[in-house]
């Protein structure tokens, strides 16, 4: 009886002792925190990173998806991940017009959006505004280059109906001008021979 007490006793110390290392070893190398879930802004990137890629029916439905997320709860994050579709470019639904309404509704509202969303939203904003004032530009610069053309090729016309014109008065002067000098040698030749006792002009 005393033997297995001893035994008991030497087991229930063991164990303590195992258990107590391996206490030890977690104290000293805590295990790995769980990964954090990702974030909205996170997920944003993530989609729109692989958006221009995507097939035309993968995007359609990722616009769709979220258009009808905003529309069932028009919060800002729902509406945040609508103007950012809206504004990748690469796709055919891209509008970058709306995005640039809908970003300046979104960050000029209360509406509660975490910092990385926050910046996101403004990053986003200030990166259409500029590709809107380069479109703006090329519109201008294209439409001053069509006026430009359309006015040179108006001018190049006007010249040649200018120089038609010349020829063809250049040409009648030449054509009366020869007339008269046909008349004149005819003229001179029948003085001539009449002057010579020849037979009179006909």
């Amino acid at each position: 009886m005393r033997l297995e007490f001893r035994s008991l006793v030497a087991c229930a110390l063991l164990a303590l002792s195992t258990s107590g290392c391996t206490l030890i070893e977690d104290l000293r190398h805590p295990p790995a925190p769980p990964p954090a879930p990702p974030t909205a802004a996170r997920v944003d990137l993530e989609l729109l990173s692989r958006l221009p890629t995507d097939a035309p029916a993968q995007q359609a439905t990722e616009l769709a998806d979220a258009q009808r997320d905003a529309a069932a709860d028009p919060s800002a994050t729902n509406r945040l991940r609508v103007a950012l579709l809206l504004a990748t470019p690469g796709h055919a639904a891209a509008d970058p017009v709306a995005a640039r309404r809908q970003l300046s509704e979104i960050l000029a509202s209360h509406d509660t959006l975490s910092a990385e969303e926050r910046m996101l939203a403004t990053i986003e904003l200030a990166q259409i505004e500029r590709q809107l004032a380069l479109l703006e530009t090329n519109r201008r610069l294209s439409d001053q280059a069509a006026a430009q053309t359309q006015a040179t090729a108006a001018d190049a016309h006007r010249r040649l109906i200018a120089a038609q014109a010349e020829n063809a008065r250049l040409r009648k002067a030449l054509a009366d001008a020869q007339a008269k000098i046909d008349a004149v040698t005819h003229i001179e030749r029948s003085i001539g021979e009449r002057l010579n006792g020849g037979s009179p002009p006909r």
